[in-house]
This record gives structure tokens, sequence and C-alpha cells, in this order.
């Protein structure tokens, strides 16, 4: 789970950031998703069973040797030959709320793997949210100052072309939802 400190390094950089979408968040308050996806295709090249690497080679022609972890299954199942796909999305949710209660942070995660005989598989998501009070805010400067879970406070300047920060108000709860998703396959190749 990422920590408040990382989170709101995170944030910083998106509130500098020129182009977080505006989206609608509750009741109609200010907020901002920014979402990055890849995707990735793959040959393997050479498998070392005993070390549990696998060199894949990717649409570029760059090989990279990989360490696989003991928590995949099926490792004997990949063959030099096989394809590999893997899918990476990374979210960041930014909104503001009335104050509900004292900030706070949670996370959530869950992995999926292939049954045991087939090629490996996974899937992975991880959701980390965090609230923080807004405790101060200077508009002509653009510098709200929020406290997180910890008790700290941390002041951030917020870019112009964050739209609607006069809606924000001292005590409003700025909400931060990040979360990623890792989805990887090996299949056979074709035919």
């Amino acid at each position: 789970m990422k920590q408040w400190g990382t989170c709101l390094a995170v944030l910083g950089v998106l509130l500098a950031l020129a182009g977080p979408a505006p989206v609608a968040s509750a009741a109609g308050r200010p907020g901002a998703v920014v979402v990055d996806a890849v995707k990735l295709a793959a040959t393997v090249e050479a498998i070392d069973k005993d070390k549990r690497t696998v060199t894949v080679k990717g649409p570029g022609g760059r090989s990279v040797t990989l360490k696989v972890d003991n928590a995949v299954k099926n490792f004997d199942q990949i063959q030099v030959g096989d394809k590999v796909t893997a899918q990476y999305l990374e979210a960041t949710a930014i909104f503001v709320r009335k104050a509900g209660g004292p900030p706070q942070a949670s996370g959530a995660a869950a992995v999926e793997l292939a049954p045991k005989g087939e090629k490996p598989a996974a899937f992975t998501v991880e959701t980390t949210e965090i609230t923080a009070t807004v405790e101060n805010i200077n508009y002509d400067l653009r510098l709200v100052t929020l406290r997180g879970p910890a008790g700290n406070a941390r002041t951030l300047k917020v870019s112009p072309r964050v739209e609607r920060l006069r809606e924000v108000n001292v005590g409003d709860e700025l909400v931060i939802r990040y979360t990623e998703a890792l989805a990887i396959s090996v299949l056979k190749p074709a035919p």
C-alpha cells in the first residue's frame, strides 16, 4: 500500500501537471482522473528453470531477462517461442467532498492466477485510498494545505489548469484513489 507521503507526492505532481481531466464527483464537487495504460507483447527466447528466469524479446528487438517469482504457478509450462502479453493500467482519481470524518488511508488488493497445468497467467489489482482534510487555501497563490491520516500537513501548489479551485473550502476532504492493475499471460505460438 502506498504511504501518505508518496500519495501526496503523486497528488502534487498531478495538481502541477497541465492536463488532469475534470470529472463530476460527489455532489458536483471538483475532481480529476488521470489514466495511463501500456500494452506489451514479447516472445520467450530462453528459460533457465533452475534460476527461474525467462528472457523475452519485444517487437523492437530488445531482449530482457526477468526473474519469475515463486508465487507464479505453472512456470514449467513456459516454452521457448511462447508469446507473452502484458497490460498495465494506472489510474488516479482526485475529488473533493464535504467533510465526513477524520482523514484515513485504506487499501485493497486482488490476485488471480491460472489453474495448475495451464500456461502461466495472472491478474493483479491494487487500490489505495487516502483522504486528507483541507486546512488552508490561498486562492490567489493557488496553495492548498492538507492534513493527512497520520496528522502531518503539507502545502501543495495547484496548477492554474485545475479548474473550480474556489469551490474548495477549508474543512473539505480531498480524496485520492490510486489504482494499479496488471494482466500478464503466456500463450502458445500460433501454428
